[in-house]
């Protein structure tokens, strides 16, 4: 890190407060790749300690940096460096699975598994996907990452008949049912503003407090029967979500 970050040079440096020299001697170390997206500060009292300045002005220099993205506090782990996500847009009249959506664009699509298996469904799940009383629920929830950059929360349902082994997922849940000749037809999206819990701003990379794209799919088979109920959530600072309108008649 004394390559990275020459913090014993700080006070020779020019150019106003010491907490604007330390934030631009991070800012320099991102931008020429001596540091990388994942890569860990030390901690604030190192930071002091190497650069004989205070505490505080550590602080205020990684809040700046904070509010503007380029890093990301971790509780319990540190504070670590948070390489800018390209904005995409996705539009909202085709129905695509996530790892469609990447491929087209030309990045590689991935997933952290959080939760996989069949479940007693919630009175929710049942309701929303008309399940019967003795019915289980395959539910999925992943982490998903394009390029191994986490973009997006994810959490399905599906019917056990539809869906009996969720262990056979690996990556695109549309493929596997594909294979079976279970494709949705339409879906319904509810799309809304959400503050990220502490533990989600931390799978996904961002600042805690962060907000996110809500996008509550409902999914529909040939027949008019429910597919799938899934949740999503976005991070807002790499997605928009784009509809084409007509005037009508």
């Amino acid at each position: 890190m004394t390559t990275a970050l020459p913090l014993s040079d700080l006070q020779n440096t020019s150019g106003g407060p010491l907490y604007m020299k330390l934030k631009r001697m991070i800012e320099e170390a991102v931008s020429t790749g001596r540091l990388q997206h994942g890569d860990a500060l030390p901690a604030e009292r190192d930071i002091a300690d190497a650069a004989d300045i205070s505490r505080v002005t550590v602080r205020k220099a990684i809040d700046e940096l904070v509010d503007q993205g380029l890093l990301v506090r971790r509780r319990g782990s540190g504070t670590f460096v948070v390489k800018p996500v390209p904005r995409m847009q996705q539009p909202l009249t085709r129905l695509t699975s996530f790892s469609e959506d990447m491929r087209r664009r030309g990045m590689v699509p991935g997933s952290r598994w959080l939760t996989r298996g069949l479940y007693h469904p919630t009175p929710e799940e049942t309701m929303a996907l008309g399940l019967s009383g003795s019915a289980l629920v395959a539910r999925i929830a992943r982490l998903r990452t394009a390029n191994d950059m986490p973009i997006a929360l994810e959490q399905t349902s599906l019917p056990d008949d539809i869906l009996p082994n969720p262990d056979i997922v690996e990556n695109s849940l549309y493929q596997v049912l594909s294979q079976r000749d279970i494709r949705p037809v339409r879906a319904n999206q509810r799309i809304s503003a959400a503050l990220l819990r502490d533990e989600e701003t931390e799978l996904l990379g961002v600042p805690f407090g962060s907000a996110a794209l809500r996008v509550q799919r409902i999914a529909y088979l040939s027949t008019g029967r429910v597919m799938e109920v899934s949740t999503a959530l976005y991070r807002s600072d790499a997605y928009d979500l784009v509809a084409e309108l007509t005037i009508g008649s």
